[in-house]
């Protein structure tokens, strides 16, 4: 991944990169009903490495199954690679957890930049005292076993309605988790660098009691001259 695209998908909220997905056609790129367990963190950034679950099969999915050093999830976060994200397809199911405090600590040492399921992780108030980004639906204490058999790793998947490709970019902030896909990833970084400095001059000059009407969108015949001179100001 470009290392200046990342240092700038930083900086920018997972709402303006809606938009700007959203200006493309594309508008399921959300991850619905995911939220982050440790919300102070800054933004979770990186390509995706992904783990699938199907429905648990009872026969194959027994507690031995983790003695297998090649098990999907416990190899997925062996080799989920440094600075990446790995995105978890529980069918968004969480009555069983995707993973526990032990496999995200694990992802956290070895340099992952971030998890996220549509599930649940249990060991939910360790993951939330960690350094590193994680996203839920809610707390789960079940291990996954209960319910989910890992199937296969970095395959095309769906995550909370969104649809996540193997190298696609995943942006997490406060409000939740976006997916951009992988060749739209610079272009869109740029795009929203822009869209959030002049939404910041337009947030002030909202709170100084100016109208959004012919501010945002900009149809008034001052804002692009008042824009500028207050970028300067700024330093923007």
């Amino acid at each position: 991944m470009n290392l200046n695209t990342r240092k700038k998908l930083m900086c920018v909220s997972t709402a303006t990169l809606c938009t700007a997905l959203f200006k493309r056609g594309l508008r399921g790129q959300f991850i619905q009903d995911v939220r982050p367990l440790n919300p102070g963190l800054p933004n979770m950034v990186g390509p995706a490495y992904t783990l699938r679950y199907m429905p648990a099969r009872e026969d194959l999915n027994d507690i031995s199954v983790f003695k297998d050093r090649a098990h999907p999830q416990r190899k997925a976060v062996e080799e989920c690679p440094e600075g990446a994200v790995l995105v978890i397809d529980s069918r968004k199911d969480a009555r069983a957890a995707s993973a526990g405090g032990i496999l995200v600590a694990r992802l956290m040492v070895r340099g992952v930049a971030g998890v996220v399921t549509d599930g649940g992780f249990r060991d939910s108030p360790d993951i939330a005292r960690y350094s590193m980004p994680a996203y839920h639906s809610r707390p789960s204490a079940p291990t996954n076993l209960t319910l989910h058999q890992a199937i296969a790793i970095n395959e095309p998947i769906g995550c909370g309605d969104a649809p996540v490709f193997p190298g696609d970019v995943i942006v997490g902030d406060a409000e939740g988790v976006i997916v951009i896909p992988a060749h739209l990833a610079d272009e869109i970084a740029n795009e929203s660098v822009e869209m959030t400095v002049f939404e910041d001059y337009v947030q002030d000059k909202v709170m100084g009691g100016r109208s959004v009407l012919g501010l945002y969108p900009p149809t008034d015949a001052d804002v692009a001259a008042d824009f500028a001179a207050w970028r300067q100001l700024k330093g923007r």
